[in-house]
C-alpha cells in the first residue's frame, strides 16, 4: 500500500472539507442552542456527510460508466473543479458563500426547525462537490480493496477531525481568532491547488498525452 498515495488522500479530503473554514459556520447557525443541541447537530452533519461520501465512492464510478464518461475525463474535469475550489479559498469567496448558506438556513428555521445538520452543514459544506469528486477520484485510482478500504478509512478520519473541530468550535474560534482561520483556509487553498492540478496532470497522462517523467 503506498503510504504516499494515502498522505495525498488525506490532504486532498481535509482540503476540500475544510474543518477549520467550517467551524465559524457552524457557530453562527447554532448560535443560542445548548451545548447538547449543538453535539447532536454535528454528530449528525457527519454521519450524513459520510453516508453521502459513501454512496459516491462505491456507486460514483459505475454512474459514471453508465453515462459514458470515462475515468481518466473526470479526473481532468475533477481536478479543474478543485482548482476553481482552490481559488475561491485562496481569494475568500469560498467564506462568503459559506455566509450565505448560512443566512439562508437562518432564514428557513421558522418553516423547516432550527436543524441545519443536513443542509447546509452535512450537504454541501462536509458532501459538497469538491468531497464528492475527490473521493470518486481518489476510489478511482484505487488499485485493490485494501487500498479502498484504506481511502474510506482515511476520509472517516478527516470526518471524525471535523467532529471534534465541531464539537470544540468554541475554543478554537477564540483560539485562532478571525485572522488565524484565514491564514489557515488561505495555506489550505494553496495545496487544494497544487493537488488539483496533479489530478489534471493523471487524466492527460492517462489520455496518452506526455509522460510521468515530463519527456
Amino acid at each position: 500500500m503506498d503510504m504516499a498515495f494515502l498522505v495525498s488522500a488525506f490532504i486532498t479530503l481535509f482540503v476540500v472539507m475544510d474543518p477549520v473554514g467550517t467551524t465559524p459556520v457552524f457557530i453562527s447557525l447554532t448560535r443560542g442552542m445548548s451545548a447538547v443541541q449543538r453535539r447532536t447537530i454535528a454528530i449528525r452533519s457527519c454521519v450524513v456527510a459520510g453516508g453521502v461520501l459513501c454512496l459516491f465512492a462505491f456507486f460514483g464510478e459505475a454512474v459514471l460508466g453508465f453515462v459514458g464518461i470515462t475515468m481518466p475525463a473526470f479526473r481532468i474535469s475533477g481536478g479543474l473543479l478543485l482548482f476553481l475550489t482552490a481559488l475561491d479559498m485562496l481569494f475568500e469567496r469560498r467564506n462568503k458563500r459559506r455566509a450565505d448558506k448560512a443566512e439562508e438556513a437562518e432564514a428557513e428555521e421558522d418553516a423547516e426547525g432550527p436543524d441545519p445538520s443536513v443542509f447546509p452543514m452535512a450537504i454541501p459544506l462536509l458532501a459538497g462537490p469538491g468531497a464528492i469528486t475527490s473521493v470518486i477520484l481518489l476510489v478511482g485510482r484505487a488499485e485493490d480493496a485494501a487500498t479502498t478500504a484504506a481511502i474510506l478509512g482515511v476520509m472517516f478520519a478527516v470526518l471524525l477531525i471535523a467532529l471534534l473541530m465541531l464539537l470544540t468550535s468554541g475554543l478554537i474560534e477564540k483560539a485562532l481568532g478571525r485572522i488565524g482561520i484565514t491564514v489557515v483556509t488561505r495555506l489550505l487553498g494553496l495545496l487544494l491547488a497544487a493537488l488539483s492540478v496533479q489530478f489534471v496532470a493523471d487524466g492527460l497522462l492517462a489520455f496518452g498525452f506526455g509522460s510521468p517523467q515530463g519527456g
